[in-house]
């Protein structure tokens, strides 16, 4: 059987391992594992949110409202835009492929840094798209400037906070950006983290309504972090009309599903859950700033849920990771994008205790 020409240089998108794995593969128990791989929120949802499902389970059998209109509502009320400004994704990856669909083909490139989410890549090359990484995995005006005078990329990502990094650009430094690409080029801007990064530094907050102005930006947001909904895949875009009715035309119906589309609603209006959650972040990062301060490796500072820890030459991120999976404790090793490195979700308190003790254990 042929397949499209294109799948030949597309590597698998490799998910965080789940615990049901480490229980089949290690013996440990379900309650023995700390899952901190995929950048999950350590408390769950809201009981708001639990309670939506529950209220909403008798409606499962149908098909979900598709205008979607009490979650763009929410959306509309938190931001101040407008409905039509918002398309609604099974995660915000999913609208990331409406809009490869929507703007590339096998003659296109699309530009980002060095390091960041897999997908941007992976959608791209389904669509034929050459890519174009920077130096740096950081967002560097210059770098960014260079690549695209020499390419004219169709699409340029920003991911601030960015992943599996942790580090944030500036609002000034995106708009700097924005301001200096021509309209036939697309900027998505990623927030899938940015309401850590709001918390952390007014600087780094960044809002649908910064970008709305401009008609060739989108930006893209999710429920899978901060409001505890990784497990119901909803996220979305905000643009300007254009933009969004273009990408709806790659929409296929009832993308999400009627208990996601509850849930959501419910997570859009609890501030305090959300508030609750950064706390605890904010409180518990600190800790792994502190330990690898005492342990003697780097760090990126994280304006995100999780951090990165950068080893030399005496520590291997793939022995670590693989030592520490098989004591029921997942982190996300970052050999696959040639860094000497793991990324660990912030958990909580009791979480982070078995990670540092696992993780002296397995380095003494």
């Amino acid at each position: 059987m042929r397949f499209n020409k294109v799948l030949q240089n597309i590597k698998t998108y490799e998910a965080g391992k789940p615990i049901e794995l480490v229980v089949r593969e290690f013996g440990i128990s379900a309650e023995d594992v700390v899952k901190l791989a995929s950048n999950e929120n350590p408390i769950g949802t809201s009981p708001s949110v639990a309670k939506a499902i529950v209220d909403n389970s008798h409606k499962a059998h149908l098909y979900p409202d598709d205008s979607m209109f009490e979650l763009k509502a929410a959306l509309s009320e938190k931001y101040g835009v407008k409905d039509e400004n918002i398309i609604i994704g099974a995660g915000s990856d999913q609208v990331l492929e409406f809009i490869s669909r929507a703007v590339l083909d096998e003659n296109s490139s699309v530009l980002m840094s060095a390091v960041t989410f897999a997908m941007y890549e992976i959608y791209a090359k389904q669509m034929g798209a050459k890519i174009i990484r920077t130096a740096s995995h950081e967002h560097k005006y210059d770098e960014f400037m260079e690549a695209y005078r020499m390419h004219q990329p169709k699409i340029i990502y920003i991911c601030t906070p960015n992943n599996p990094t942790g580090d944030a650009t500036s609002k000034e430094e995106v708009l700097e950006i924005i301001n200096a690409v021509d309209s036939d080029t697309l900027i998505v801007v990623d927030g899938a983290y940015m309401e850590y990064a709001a918390a952390k530094d007014e600087k780094y907050a960044i809002t649908p309504n910064d970008l709305l102005g401009f008609e060739n930006v989108i930006y893209l947001g999710t429920f899978s972090k901060a409001y505890g909904l990784g497990g119901m895949r909803v996220g979305y875009g905000i643009a300007q009309t254009e933009l969004i009715h273009e990408l709806y035309k790659m929409r296929p119906p009832f993308n999400i599903s009627t208990l996601s589309l509850a849930a959501a609603i419910a997570a859009c209006k609890d501030d305090d859950f959300v508030a609750e959650s950064i706390a605890l972040h904010q409180a518990q990062i600190k800790r792994y700033e502190a330990f690898a301060d005492a342990q003697g490796f780097k760090y990126i500072e994280s304006y995100t849920n999780f951090i990165t820890y950068l080893f030399d030459e005496s520590i291997d991120s793939t022995k670590i990771a693989d030592a520490l999976l098989k004591r029921g404790v997942i982190i996300r090793n970052l050999a696959s994008y040639e860094m000497n490195a793991i990324r660990i979700t912030i958990g909580t308190a009791k979480q982070n205790d078995v990670f540092f003790k696992h993780f002296l254990e397995v380095t003494a």
